[in-house]
């Protein structure tokens, strides 16, 4: 635990410095990420490996729910391990350790959204420079693309071609449905699926049978085109087919499941189809699966695939089509009278409407664009929690006042319970 820990923890706070990571495939990469250093952490002796593979996880966990404050992760989860052994070699029992902790953590929890505040705009830079290292180029370029596409709306990374950030907006949608199945994923360090120029099925029920997509298939194995499957679900026998010509590499494949249910979730596909310039594929009219071919498909500029979401970038060839689709859903927000009705139709307008906000990240080398990469990530991903949950003071001044909380949390919990705290 201390030697992952003590690695780690020299990136914390904005004195923190960086680590050389050493890669077996192409030049060595300069990170300031907690988590990124994590990963790379291999110890020699398995049962060192395994505290090592314990705090790992603490910081994957924080990294997937926040996407930052990884480092901070390690540094507690690693104080908490040291005293805790401390206090059960002395005696004590460790089920109610682990209980007074998890009754503490939910109550300081509590305390801490009482001390957080919303964000205001002006604040965004400041919350997107200091994640990234105090670099306030990259806070007003996050905090511009905030702006352009709203609190709420979509912004997205990629590597850029010149030494300068960069920022446009395109059409674009994202919402939260993953890939069925992991071996779908193109980039086996993020766990993402990522496709340029990609094809787009969109079936408005179950298939059921490989066989029904045949047609469709054998045409983007011969043309080397990428497809994204979207349909209502997909059986065990028709994805492992999937599956199978992904891994033999004839096939660029992904599947989720659409998003929503029943009559919600045929007019996001719809929508889909409006934003792609695709047909959806129903069992009550047009052309049955089984005889469909790249006619009915749509086209995505990119598409992006975590377990949790899917984001869709339009070639921007729908423009009309989408305000006349935007148009027919406003109609529809008038003509209803249930409030849930309308939040549901507003939040389609702003999936379909809102656009994507894209940040080119330049650099001057290789290394230097992977190092810096990552800190837009983490500052990007900061920007989006702070908008989400709210800000706190900084600098540790945070965790300060949550330490005097804890006395008065003691006083509430059992015997061995305050050990785990004490």
């Amino acid at each position: 635990v201390n030697k992952l820990a003590n690695l780690v923890g020299v990136t914390l706070g904005p004195k923190g410095r960086n680590v050389v990571l050493e890669s077996k495939y192409g030049p060595p990469r300069i990170v300031n990420d907690g988590v990124t250093v994590a990963k790379e952490v291999e110890l020699e002796d398995p049962v060192e490996n395994i505290g090592a593979k314990l705090v790992r996880q603490a910081a994957a966990k924080t990294n997937d729910l926040a996407g930052d404050g990884t480092t901070t992760s390690v540094i507690l989860a690693q104080g908490m391990i040291t005293e805790g052994v401390k206090i059960v070699g002395a005696g004590a029992n460790p089920v109610q350790i682990a209980r007074g902790i998890e009754k503490t953590a939910k109550a300081l929890v509590y305390e801490l959204q009482k001390m957080s505040k919303e964000v205001k705009d002006s604040e965004l830079v400041d919350v997107a420079a200091v994640s990234a290292g105090n670099d306030y180029a990259i806070g007003n370029i996050i905090a511009d693309a905030v702006s352009k596409v709203g609190r709420h709306g979509v912004v997205t990374l990629e590597e850029g071609k010149s030494s300068e950030n960069s920022l446009y907006v395109v059409e674009g949608m994202r919402f939260d449905r993953g890939y069925i199945s992991p071996y779908f994923v193109t980039d086996g360090e993020r766990m993402t699926v990522e496709y340029n120029n990609c094809k787009l099925l969109l079936v408005d029920k179950k298939i059921n049978s490989a066989k029904d997509l045949i047609a469709i298939l054998e045409d983007a194995i011969t043309s080397g085109y990428p497809v994204l499957i979207i349909a209502e679900d997909i059986e065990q026998e028709a994805l492992a087919a999937l599956v199978l010509n992904r891994l033999r590499g004839s096939l660029q494949i992904a599947a989720i499941r659409a998003p929503g249910f029943g009559e919600r979730r045929s007019q996001y596909l719809d929508d889909i189809a409006t934003l792609t310039g695709g047909t959806v594929i129903r069992d009550e009219f047009g052309v049955p699966l089984h005889k469909a071919d790249k006619t009915v498909l749509g086209t995505a500029a990119k598409v992006v695939i975590t377990k949790d979401s899917t984001t869709i970038i339009g070639d921007g060839t729908t423009q009309e089509e989408v305000i006349k689709r935007v148009t027919q859903i406003k109609n529809q927000i008038e003509a209803t009278e249930h409030e849930y009705e309308k939040e549901k139709l507003k939040e389609r307008i702003a999936k379909l409407y809102g656009g994507v906000a894209i940040i080119q990240v330049g650099a001057q080398t290789e290394t230097e664009l992977k190092e810096k990469k990552l800190r837009v990530e983490d500052a990007l991903n900061a920007t989006k929690a702070a908008v989400e949950e709210g800000i706190v003071v900084g600098g540790g001044c945070t965790l300060v006042r949550l330490a005097s909380k804890v006395d008065a949390i003691k006083q509430t919990l059992e015997n061995d319970e305050q050990k785990g705290w004490g």
